[in-house]
């Protein structure tokens, strides 16, 4: 990006103009919301209502992580997890799935918005989500996987043409913390798109573990652009001397530019046997690991 201030005046300059009364903004704690909430905040101060939503698809930690990241805004917290368990229950298709989660991020989104009778809603949607989805190559929750109606009078997105390396430069130049303007890329819908299949808790359980060890053990050492841990299926294995169906973890460590290609790593044997190591002690059902060396294309990011 040529001139980063310039640009964060600018959008800040353009909200303040959109938005004549209060906002509602989806507030998740990845890097482009995070990002995104810190311009509107400079915008509008107390008229920006933050909103995160607890889909019981986050990471480990993150409901803490985001409270304390964010306790500057008035942040408002909300566990809908339950709502979301029983909106994608029995649902295998992928994109089924993130019209699901999308639909039902509206629909919370609309009902707190009328509780504070906010008009608009500003979200984090970056360049990579609005070309994928209209490609086909998956619905994000916040592009494809929108709802048709919606009972905001508009929605306001500031980084709509950045790619993701540009919203971390202005991350860098709003003073976010490191650990937010540096963070790896979530998916919107969370581990659901990490749960392959049909979505149980039990599942996002195990992906929500796996994920977390995956992420202690590289990121100080490879530093990639994007590791994850997905549920794939389940296979044999034995444990305590008896055989047992258990989960199929595979791991995706890769790095991107852009997120519209990526390639993985050559991880250290030893890193990657430590990593299976943990995941099949600290995760009671989890029998097998994988590691994933398909680039994009011919696969994605996520599993899902």
């Amino acid at each position: 990006m040529e001139n980063v201030q310039e640009f964060i005046d600018t959008e800040i300059e353009k909200i303040k103009s959109q938005v004549d009364g209060t906002a509602l903004i989806a507030l998740s704690g990845g890097v482009d919301s995070s990002v995104c909430a810190e311009l509107a905040y400079r915008a509008l101060g107390d008229r920006l209502y933050p909103l995160f939503i607890d889909t019981g698809f986050m990471r480990k930690g993150e409901p803490e992580q985001v409270r304390e990241a964010f306790s500057h805004m008035n942040l408002q917290v909300i566990d809908a997890s339950d709502r979301f368990f029983e909106a994608i229950k029995g649902i295998e298709d992928p994109e089924l799935k993130r019209k699901a989660v999308g639909e039902t991020f509206i629909r919370v989104f609309e009902e707190e918005a009328k509780k504070i009778n906010a008009d608009y809603l500003i979200q984090g949607t970056i360049y990579p989500d609005v070309l994928e989805s209209e490609k086909g190559i998956k619905a994000h929750h916040n592009v494809g996987g929108m709802p048709e109606k919606m009972e905001f009078k508009g929605v306001i997105e500031p980084l709509y043409y950045l790619y993701k390396d540009d919203v971390r430069e202005v991350g860098r130049a709003l003073g976010l913390a490191v650990a937010l303007s540096e963070r790896m890329p979530f998916p919107g819908p969370g581990l659901s798109v990490r749960a392959c299949g049909e979505v149980t808790r039990e599942k996002v359980a195990a992906a929500r573990e796996a994920n977390a060890i995956v992420e202690e053990e590289v990121m100080e050492a490879l530093k990639p652009w994007q590791a994850l841990a997905a549920v794939i299926g389940k296979g044999t294995g034995q444990k305590d001397e008896k055989r047992v169906y258990g989960w199929i973890i595979a791991i995706r460590i890769v790095n991107s530019d852009n997120a519209i290609t990526a390639e993985p790593l050559e991880v250290p044997y030893p890193i990657l046997k430590k990593i299976q190591e943990r995941i099949t002690t600290e995760i009671p059902d989890a029998v097998r690991v994988v590691y994933d060396v398909t680039p994009k294309p011919p696969g994605t990011i996520e599993f899902e």
